[in-house]
């Protein structure tokens, strides 16, 4: 099992909930060395600012990703390959989440589900993107999804 840490000030997902998904994802990704991704939660018009900037799509969104490392889609994550990216906690950086907070409300509502279970979901995707899974095709799709529901399966949410 991998020791794994999300980096989040804000009190919107709660501390328990946190530590139960750090768990879940250090027993799906193999690594030699504790990682840790960064979580920040944001407004709407700051969550258009961000993906305006980075990805040049003038619109809210629900969470946005931004991987550290390349190529470690479903390998094992070595230290002695990224040296330069351990923090002083000891832990690989490889990634940040931005993840807006009335997006998230909304969906919850219009899926029929608890907030709770939006925010551990849109965390779960931001996750798998900056482990290199994505959805552009309909094969990476099937393959991201799969990885997402063992995640939450493993915490006990399902659809």
């Amino acid at each position: 099992m991998t020791n794994f840490t999300v980096y989040c000030e804000e009190e919107e997902f709660p501390k328990h909930a946190l530590r139960a998904l750090e768990k879940a994802v250090g027993e799906k990704v193999q690594a030699d060395i504790p990682l840790a991704v960064e979580l920040v939660f944001v407004d709407g018009e700051e969550i258009q600012r961000l993906n305006r900037e980075t990805r040049g799509i003038d619109k809210v969104t629900d969470v946005l990703s931004y991987p550290a490392l390349d190529l470690v889609k479903g390998e094992p994550i070595l230290g002695k390959d990224y040296p330069w990216d351990i923090d002083e906690e000891g832990n690989l950086l490889f990634g940040s989440i931005a993840i807006c907070v009335a997006r998230a409300r909304e969906q919850a509502e219009e899926y029929g589900h608890s907030y709770e279970r939006e925010l551990h979901y849109l965390l779960v995707h931001g996750i798998l993107h900056c482990l290199g899974y994505d959805h552009m095709t309909d094969e990476e799709k099937s393959e991201m999804r799969a990885r997402e529901e063992e995640i939450l399966g493993v915490l006990g949410i399902v659809r």
